[in-house]
């Protein structure tokens, strides 16, 4: 069988980083050490970590470029803020699937992929358009217009976990089956949403109580919510596939509108800090989905968000260190508000929202 190459991506540190951009780094660089030395006992041929400049540089273009470079047959590749809850099973999936002696991928989700195993990489990449934005939409390229068979593992809820933020970390903490070593925030940082998140339990644990659940959820994340927790659910899922919907361009189908969200037309109406009352009168507690609100006031594109310093204190509920004044009022009323309101990414409202309420995985 071919041998199969795993590239590793890791953005470098840009030079004005910040203390939390500096400690997801750290966890980021430990992880993909993890990864490195799990999938050679896996059975990759090789396994290798680049640190790649925090440009604008377009996937596409990055993947092409480090494909002729490394010339694999077989390529599993991933971010190093990826798959952290995977398994020797998982990975052995992604290797064997990427030792094929024709072109096929494997996704841990075809339709936001952080991970893909290709077979016959050498024979594929070459058309790889270098516009491609984000690795989220390679399945869809592939499936879609290089005609390449894709399959995923979407099953696997735990393989959609990623850490795109602090506060992924500290769901995380103490996770059946995450790395032990991952470095957390600092005690002082991680304070104000480590109480909320306990507030959060209690809510979910509570039969008499309801949980409010906006942003992109997926269906499977739902139902284990109403099936697992003693509270009842209410959910918002909008806008899922936003990082893929950008995507739809380089096959043809572009996205037709632009983000929208309810709870973000709210606050156009009364402005960020009425997100604790419009909240208390949903609900007793809430896991929010900060991303669809920025996409629905500011576009999709994340060039055009509050960098990435102040989404991470926003999510830490850390408002005094926002710099951007409508997420530093909007993270105020979050962490004034009175009930609990954890706020963050995907992760929070999806594969980790089994995490933040404290029933594992």
């Amino acid at each position: 069988m071919p041998p199969v190459t795993v590239l590793i991506l890791a953005p470098a540190l840009a030079s004005d980083a910040g203390p939390l951009e500096r400690a997801l780094d750290a966890a980021r660089t430990a992880l993909a050490e993890h990864h490195r030395r799990a999938f050679l006992e896996a059975g990759a041929a090789a396994a290798v970590i680049r640190r790649e400049p925090p440009d604008d540089t377009p996937f596409g273009a990055r993947l092409r470029r480090l494909a002729e470079e490394l010339r694999p047959a077989g390529l599993v590749v991933l971010g190093a803020g990826s798959l952290p809850l995977a398994t020797v099973a998982d990975r052995r999936a992604f290797v064997n699937a990427a030792a094929g002696m024709r072109p096929a991928a494997l996704a841990n989700h075809r339709y936001s992929a952080d991970a893909i195993a290709m077979a016959r990489a050498d024979l594929v990449l070459p058309a790889l358009p270098e516009a491609l934005a984000s690795d989220n939409a390679l399945p869809r390229w592939l499936a879609e217009v290089a005609d390449v068979p894709v399959s995923d593992l979407r099953a696997r809820r735990w393989l959609a976990m990623d850490v795109d933020s602090p506060l992924d970390l500290l769901l995380l903490d103490g996770a059946q089956g995450a790395p032990t070593d991952l470095p957390l925030p600092a005690v002082a940082d991680a304070a104000p949403v480590r109480a909320r998140l306990a507030a959060l339990r209690a809510v979910a644990a509570d039969p008499g109580a309801e949980l409010l659940v906006a942003g992109r959820m997926a269906s499977a994340d739902l139902r284990w919510l109403e099936r697992e927790t003693s509270s009842r659910t209410r959910a918002l899922i909008e806008e899922r596939g936003l990082r893929t919907a950008a995507a739809g361009a380089l096959v043809g189908r572009p996205n037709r509108r632009q983000a929208r969200s309810v709870l973000g037309l709210l606050l156009d109406r009364d402005g960020p800090g009425s997100l604790g009352r419009h909240v208390a009168e949903l609900s007793d507690g809430a896991l929010l989905d900060s991303r669809v609100l920025l996409a629905h006031r500011l576009g999709a594109d994340e060039r055009g968000w509050p960098r990435s310093e102040d989404r991470y204190a926003s999510d830490l509920l850390l408002p005094g260190r926002v710099r951007d004044p409508w997420l530093a009022e909007l993270t105020a009323a979050a962490a004034e508000a009175s009930v609990p309101i954890v706020l963050g990414g995907h992760g929070l409202v999806g594969p980790g929202a089994r995490l933040a309420v404290g029933a594992g995985s």
